[in-house]
């Protein structure tokens, strides 16, 4: 079940996995969702963020593992794909069948290629290389196919928290917290310019 902070008259909401990612009490003045992992709780969780705050933005940050030399510390996604949705022969890999919404998602913003998927990566996937992919997570696709079902704006921040392989599970542990205060550097930045 998600956490929701007090409410808030901001325009912006933010919504990150879990507390480990982010300390909520560190952002005065707007509403912070913890959406739990994975899709389902991701999507639930960002349905009742837009029912709740009616935001003009949903921002998410959160950690991602890197799956090609390069990306590090905290960026920004400009699409999302969707890894896990496995439906051939009915469609291609990444493609829901008889779903005719877009299978990538866009921010609006420049950046990476983040690939969602309901599993922890460990290891490689000539399918990452084939569709650009600079990044996997567990939540994105998810709150981007809310958001552009509502009509709502979204934009993503991801900390690169490990290289998606057999180190990864104690990877993420140690390096988790590492992006808040990335993020909340972005944030003091960024905040007017987004309106909250």
């Amino acid at each position: 079940m998600p956490s929701l902070s007090e409410a808030s008259s901001c325009s912006v909401a933010l919504l990150v996995a879990l507390p480990q990612e982010l300390d909520a009490s560190l952002l005065a003045g707007v509403p912070v969702v913890y959406t739990g992992v994975g899709k389902v709780n991701a999507a639930i969780a960002a349905a009742q963020c837009i029912q709740q705050y009616r935001p003009r933005l949903l921002l998410n940050f959160g950690s991602a593992g890197r799956v090609r030399p390069g990306p590090q510390g905290l960026l920004e996604v400009a699409r999302v794909l969707q890894r896990d949705m496995l439906a051939e022969p009915l469609a291609p890999r990444g493609t829901t069948p008889f779903h005719d919404g877009p299978h990538a998602l866009e921010s609006g913003q420049s950046g990476l290629v983040c690939a969602t998927g309901d599993s922890f990566v460990t290891g490689p996937d000539p399918w990452f290389n084939a569709q650009g992919v600079d990044v996997v997570d567990m939540e994105l696709f998810a709150l981007a196919a809310v958001c552009q079902r509502s009509g709502v704006a979204w934009r993503s921040l991801k900390f690169i928290s490990d290289d998606a392989n057999t180190e990864s599970g104690k990877d993420w542990a140690t390096n988790v917290r590492m992006g808040q205060q990335l993020f909340l550097a972005w944030w003091r930045e960024h905040r007017a310019t987004l309106g909250a």
